[in-house]
Order: structure tokens, then sequence, then C-alpha cells
């Protein structure tokens, strides 16, 4: 046996597993949505421009979309259990290196390892605790995997604005860099050495390529809107360019014979679709109700009020996710994502009712937003995994949380650059990128159901046993736009019978 061929002690135990991933996860999500309040008090202490921190938080989100892609190729060649190993080492060091900054530097340098670090965490942890445990933990793992993702977000404010109060900002990092080391505990107490995916896959350097170009060029783009106009050449050649180079990576994917990502398999499908179309536009539409409506109650209330005031979106985020782990195996699973919208929406027009929102406004406005977050993204990434084999769920999780990434991360600073720019000021613009926000829920929800319908998918329960134990999927995905090909449903009668 090889030397490092060997078992920790917790192993195979789901309580364990599932602590590593809560713990691996939860520090930069939550950090960077904590992040607003403590901007000033970080850039005063370490002699940083408004500019130098936006390109920080720019460029850490850049590695976060960058590290989806990362992780699924270094799946295919290296053993990935010793690659988890490492990417807990690599969070670890970001977290002590952001919590210890001296200068600006060393703070680039810490976050972007945090944020290519959790990404590649989820890509490598989340999929094998989803499949690889029996059927009856996978309600707990949806109830994990929301919570780590949108809990961690929605609790963001409230910490960042307790910790802003005190005038700080050292403390939260130290405890993140704490929580992390946890993180790699757990994957050395649970480490289980598993051989790579497929060592024979070719190396797809030209998609890793096109993945770091377009990601780093957009997210440079959006962070020059600190002290530029959206039509400077600063901002809209990499915001456009990175945007074409993303574009590019999609259809070489698609084209390839033998792709990284999952691309062909989903955009010819119709449930694959769906989802992604309704994980970007929440995701693209939630920007305007957690960032923007921070900034107006900011200046009306201190940050440890403005934190109070969003600590119910943790509460409806709990609310939501304990609905994922009830419908997951369930027929309702393709109604939650549209539930969440619609909640989504509501919660945009409570905050746009009044603006700075007034404080029952405000409380009922988060948790109506908890519960659309928390109601979308996660139950719209599964609908799409189950529709492809168990074995594709990684590439599948990867390809939705890059484009995710994009569309949250990239859309932030544009609408508050609009806001602030406003002619008639900061509350007036976020009136307005609040009505685009619900826009973007209200069309969301509805490409997601136009999708359903033009191509005949049906919801029904998820053939779980079958996903988890066979090839198949969990339940039949009809080509895209099948009513609109008949021949497509002729060629293929058998993907709209019911599994099972």
């Amino acid at each position: 046996m090889h030397p490092l061929m060997f078992k920790g002690p917790l192993a195979g135990r789901y309580p364990a597993v599932a602590a590593m991933v809560l713990l691996a996860l939860i520090p930069f999500l939550a950090l960077s949505a904590a992040l607003q309040p403590l901007t000033p008090i970080i850039s005063a202490q370490l002699h940083m421009s408004a500019q130098t921190f936006s390109l920080s938080s720019g460029l850490g989100n850049a590695a976060y979309a960058l590290g989806t892609v990362l992780a699924v190729q270094f799946a295919q060649h290296l053993p990935q259990r010793r690659m988890l190993l490492a990417y807990a080492v690599v969070l670890v060091l970001g977290s002590v290196l952001t919590a210890s900054a001296q200068n600006a530097g060393m703070y680039f340098t810490g976050h972007i390892l945090q944020g290519i670090a959790t990404s590649m965490l989820l890509i490598a942890a989340v999929p094998p605790l989803a499949i690889g445990f029996p059927q009856e933990r996978l309600r707990t793992t949806a109830v994990i995997m929301n919570m780590c993702i949108f809990g961690a977000v929605a609790l963001g404010p409230f910490i960042g604005g307790l910790q802003a109060g005190s005038d700080s900002w050292r403390p939260l990092f130290w405890v993140v860099a704490g929580i992390s080391a946890f993180a790699l505990l757990f994957a050395v107490l649970t480490f289980d050495d598993a051989p790579p995916v497929n060592p024979d896959s070719p190396r797809d350097l030209p998609a890793i390529a096109l993945a770091a170009v377009g990601c780093v060029a957009a997210f440079v783009g959006t962070a020059e809107l600190t002290s530029h106009r959206f039509l400077s050449v600063g901002v809209l050649a990499p915001l456009i360019g990175g945007l074409v180079v993303i574009v590019a990576l999609i259809v070489y994917q698609f084209r390839a014979a033998e792709p990284l990502l999952q691309v062909r398999s989903m955009l010819t499908s119709s449930i694959p679709i769906a989802g992604i179309v309704v994980a970007l536009f929440a995701a693209a539409a939630s920007v305007s109700v957690t960032v923007l409506t921070a900034a107006t109650l900011s200046e009306r209330y201190s940050a440890e009020h403005v934190g109070l005031l969003f600590l119910p979106e943790l509460a409806g985020a709990v609310i939501s996710a304990i609905a994922f782990g009830a419908v997951i195996t369930r027929r309702e699973l393709h109604y939650l994502p549209l539930a969440g919208m619609f909640f989504l929406a509501v919660g945009i027009v409570l905050f746009r009712i009044e603006i700075p929102a007034s404080q029952p406004l405000a409380l009922i406005g988060s948790a109506v937003t908890g519960l659309g977050l928390g109601a979308t993204v996660a139950p719209a990434l599964f609908v799409a995994g189950f529709s492809l084999p168990a074995a594709s769920l990684q590439r599948v999780f990867a390809i939705v949380e890059l484009l995710r990434a994009v569309a949250a991360f990239m859309i932030a600073p544009i609408f508050a650059h609009f806001a602030a720019t406003a002619s008639g000021g900061l509350n007036v613009g976020t009136g307005n990128a609040l009505w685009v926000g619900l826009g973007l829920a209200i069309v969301g929800a509805g490409l997601g159901v136009a999708v359903y319908a033009l191509s005949g998918a049906r919801p029904q329960a998820p053939d779980i046993e079958g996903f988890l134990e066979g090839p198949d999927s969990a339940w039949p995905s009809p080509p895209l736009f099948a009513k609109l090909r008949p021949t497509a449903i002729v060629e293929s009668p058998s993907v709209l019978e019911p599994v099972g």
C-alpha cells in the first residue's frame, strides 16, 4: 500500500464529513457578505484606497469563479482526497494572511487564496457528500448545502455590522482563520484516499486559460467602477472582453470532443437549462436587495443596527433549507425554485415601498428575501444535477457555480455604481435598481416555466436509488424545446416516460 493510502479515524462517518463541509465553505462566503460595513475600517488601517479595496474583492471573487473549473480538472488526474487536503491548507493560509495583513499585498494574496480554495473545496467535497452516502442522508445534505452557501451569506451583514461597531476587523478575520483550521483538521480526520476520476482524460488547458482570463478581466472591469465611469475604457474593455471570453469558454466546451465541463449535456436538455436560468437570474436579482438596501439603511442607522435589521434573512434561509431537505426526494423539488423566485420578488417589493426602508419593512423584507434566496439557487442546482448521471454531479456543480458567481459577484458593483451615481441620489438610484431586480426575478421565473412548457418536461419525484447506484439520471429530461421539434420526441420517446 502506498504510504499515503490511509484512512482517518472518522473516515466514512457522515456527521464528521458534513462538519468538514460546513467548516470549509462558511468562512469565505460569510466574510464576503460581511465586508460592506468593514470596508472603510480595513482600508484605513491597511492604507488602501477605495479603488484598491474594490480590486481586492474583485480578484477574490474571480478566484472563486476560476476555482470551480480548476477543481474539476485536478479531480480528473490527481487523487481527490489529497487535493481536498491541499485546498484546506490553502484556505487556512489565505485566512491567516488576511487576518494578519500588514499591507495591501498581504490582504490581496490572502483574499485571493480564500476565494479559490473555497470554490475548490465546494466542488471537491459537496458532490461526494451528496452521492457517497445512503440516500436517507440526502435530506440532511440538502440542508447543509443550503446553509453553507446562503445561510453563510445571510449571516454576513449581521456579523459584519457587529464587528464594525467595535471599529475593528481583525477579530472577525481571526475567527474565520480558526474555523478554516478546524476544516483542515476534519479533512485530515475524515481522510479516505480516493483515486483520480479519469487519469486518461486530456488535460484541458485551453478551458482553464479561458476561465482564468475571462473571470479576471470581467471582475477587474467591474472593480474599476469604484473610480471610473461605466463608459470609460478602463471599465468596458476588461468587462466586455471578459464576458466574451467566458462565452467563448462555453462555446468551446460545447463543441469539444472530450469537454472538461458538462456543457453540451446541460445546454441541450430542458430541465438543466431551466435550473441554470433560475439560478442565474436569482443571483442577479438578489444583488439589489442585499447590497443596495444595506447601503441606504446605513445612512440612517449604525452598522450594528443595520446588521440586526438583516438578521431575519438568516431565519428565512434556515426555513428554506429545511424545506429543501423536505422536498429533495419529492416532485415538489421542481416547484421550490419557482416559489423562491416569488419570495425574492416579494422581498424586493417590500424594500421598494420605502427607501430607506422603515424598521418593520426592513425586518419583514429581509426575512422574505432570505426565504427566496434559500429556495432558489441550491434547489435549482440539484434540479439540474439530478437531470444527469450522478458521475456528472461534480461537473454540473462546477458550471452552475461558475456562472452563478459571475452573475452575482459581477453585477453587484454595477448596480452599486448606477445607484451611487444616479442624478437623484442614492435613494433614487437604489429604487431604480430594485425595479431592475424585480424584473430579473419575474423574467427568470417566467423563462424557467417556459422551458418546461416548451420542452414537455414534467415535474416528477427523482429516482434517488437509481441515481446513486447506476449510470442513469434521477428523472428524464426532454431535449430543449422538444415540443417545437417533433422529430426529437419521435427519435427519443423514452425521455418523456416517468421514472419508476
